[in-house]
């Protein structure tokens, strides 16, 4: 067993082992970073023609990759599926003991493989083969085994691995990695997929809140949307403001059409002014033409409008332009949204 070593000492390396721990990280940074900008002289015909075999494909795209490949292999087919592509990842070891059966003639299989010879990969190569689907291979070695016997190749090779013993698959698998979200969003784009879409396959957590809820679900509406009629003493509108307990209201004429809004900033503008709140009347005191919303656009959407202008209320309007609701950013905090 390694003698153990002081604390202090591993919290505090000295000024010359902490300078070339960090020349390490950034020299892996830097190997990686030219792997991937080397992939952008290879979004080619090839990588078109995948596209188009994926696009076509009635089924699923069916993602297979021994060991580090697998891994990346499975972080691929779990983006594909997640931006509108149906996919799901198979181990090719698993594969040539029965679960080749969940490949059928729909589906379309990508394969990764960084040396193209993986040996579990090539036993189960004629059995796709002779379901006849279409075959894209994703190698490092475009005269392999797997990349010869595909329908598509891509090409994802790298001039060096981060590792410096150019054994551990580093740089390889960012590489691989890259292209698959390549694939992933030049499908996402050319399939139309909205982020209504990807909120469907995302409803739990604060990405589902923030595609899938609108102001509709959270807003007050009827007698809980605090609302005084144009004319309405200030007195009678701080009463309005402190039962509905949002810090505002809005100021709406006979056919409930938005005129202003009264908020509590508005009340200290107008005490500033020395205004008497006994007689003052909201038309005063109010900001006229308030930011509004619909009550069909995002929560996430009505927290930006918020933010872009400085406020903590929105007064959200029907088609007819009267007041349908209210939200502060109180309620977005408790959806969740913020």
């Amino acid at each position: 067993m390694a003698p153990e070593r002081p604390l202090a000492q591993i919290a505090r390396p000295d000024k010359e082992a902490a300078a070339e721990i960090r020349r390490l990280g950034r020299a892996v940074i830097e190997t990686e970073a030219r792997a991937v900008t080397a992939l952008r002289e290879r979004i080619d015909d090839a990588f078109v023609l995948a596209c188009r075999h994926m696009l076509a494909c009635q089924g699923r795209i069916v993602v297979l990759g021994m060991g580090k490949s697998g891994h990346i292999g499975g972080k691929i087919a779990a983006t594909l599926a997640s931006t509108g592509s149906p996919s799901f990842f198979v181990h090719p070891g698993e594969a040539s003991h029965g679960d080749l059966g969940m490949i059928t003639p729909k589906d379309v299989a990508l394969a990764l493989s960084n040396s193209g010879e993986t040996e579990e990969m090539l036993t189960i190569l004629p059995l796709i083969k002779r379901l006849g689907v279409p075959l894209i291979a994703m190698t490092g070695r475009p005269g392999s085994t797997l990349a010869s016997n595909a329908d598509v190749h891509i090409d994802v090779s790298v001039e060096e691995e981060a590792c410096p013993l150019g054994l551990s698959p580093t740089a390889s698998t960012t590489a691989a990695l890259a292209m698959g979200d390549a694939l992933a969003v030049a499908l996402l784009e050319s399939r139309g997929f909205t982020a209504e879409d990807f909120a469907r396959s995302h409803p739990a957590g604060s990405l589902g809140r923030r595609l899938l809820l609108h102001v509709a679900d959270i807003m007050h509406r009827g007698e809980e949307a605090p609302r005084v009629r144009r004319g309405t003493l200030l007195k009678e509108t701080l009463m309005e403001m402190s039962r509905k307990g949002l810090g505002m209201t809005a100021v709406v004429d006979e056919q409930d059409r938005v005129l202003g809004i009264f908020t509590d900033g508005d009340l200290r503008r107008t005490l500033d002014r020395s205004v008497d709140i006994r007689t003052a009347r909201v038309d005063e005191a109010m900001t006229p033409d308030p930011v509004t919303v619909r009550a069909d656009i995002l929560a996430a959407e009505a927290l930006r409008v918020m933010e872009d202008n400085r406020i903590n209320a929105l007064l959200i309007l029907d088609q007819e332009n009267r007041l349908a609701g209210a939200i502060n950013m109180h309620d977005l905090l408790r959806a969740g949204v913020v």
